[in-house]
């Protein structure tokens, strides 16, 4: 099979009309390109479960901020069309700025509270632009599932909300993150990494587990966890932190006490690069209060 390039929506929906046929599912993966394995993961994944799949490629200047990376995010589409015919994906939909949004600014999305946290101080409008962009690639092509990785979790958290907000008929699935053999999760933004800072990388995930084996151990009192994960990324002198908190897994606010599942989650720079990760805390079933303060 060959993949379905669609510039323009009316494009995409007259080929959808043709293969979608009589209660076919229609799957949705929003990427911005430069594909990897962490792509790969959520399109074998919605593959299994849609009959039509269709991957979106916008590299979306609302969610970049004043010295951010947009002017340099790599734009791969030739490689991206092949990696989804590999795949055996149906369409790309790549469109413009101006096809997706028209020839005015767009009314951004309102993200609420579910933003207030982690990435939401640290990257302005950020979550408010990313929601604008997929609320404009759910009315291009009405799916029915959209995929998105767990590495992103406040970003699925922004899109569940939004879903629910307006009442939308499209299943949001979280997928997994998928990780390198070191545990650093596959990202495209690991490609400006150098090979010293490739190397450094890996703390982060390290100082997830940690706070992960504090919680597992039955530490009530979130800041044990976070301490301990904070400790091991200040054995890298080269790490800045923006944040490490243990939050709930649906609202993204931090927890004050431990009693159910949560998530530790955290964003760093090194050198020039910006990681985030986050990894699934589930507490002893009879937790203990620490004493250590």
């Amino acid at each position: 099979m060959s993949v379905e390039l669609c510039r323009t929506a009316d494009q995409l929906r007259n080929y959808l009309g043709k293969v979608r046929g009589e209660g076919g599912i229609v799957g949705l993966v929003p990427t911005m390109g430069a594909l990897h394995e962490g792509h790969g993961a959520l399109i074998d994944r919605a593959r299994g479960e849609c009959d039509v799949l269709v991957v979106s490629i916008f590299v979306n200047p609302l969610q970049f901020g004043e010295g951010e990376d947009y002017d340099r995010y790599p734009r791969t589409l030739g490689e991206d069309l092949v990696f989804c015919e590999v795949r055996k994906v149906d369409a790309v939909f790549a469109p413009s700025m101006e096809e997706l949004y028209g020839d005015r600014k767009p009314e951004m999305v309102d993200v609420g509270v579910v933003a207030e946290h982690l990435c939401g101080p640290f990257r302005p409008g950020h979550f408010s632009g990313m929601a604008t962009a997929v609320l404009s690639l759910f009315a291009s092509l009405a799916p029915d599932r959209a995929y998105f990785g767990e590495k992103d979790l406040q970003q699925l958290a922004v899109i569940r909300r939004m879903v629910a907000d307006r009442i939308l008929p499209i299943e949001i699935v979280g997928v997994e993150t998928r990780r390198e053999t070191d545990g650093l999760a596959i990202s495209s933004r690991n490609q400006y990494l150098s090979s010293d800072e490739r190397h450094v990388a890996a703390v982060l995930n390290r100082a997830l587990r940690v706070a992960r084996q504090r919680i597992g151990d039955g530490d009530r009192d979130p800041q044990v966890g976070r301490a301990a994960a904070l400790r091991v990324l200040e054995l890298e002198p080269t790490v800045r932190v923006d944040y490490l908190e243990i939050v709930d897994p649906y609202d993204m606010q931090p927890v004050d006490e431990i009693t159910g599942p949560v998530r530790a989650a955290a964003a760093i720079w090194i050198g020039q690069t910006r990681l985030i990760d986050n990894v699934a805390c589930e507490p002893a079933r009879k937790a203990r209060r620490s004493r250590e303060k």
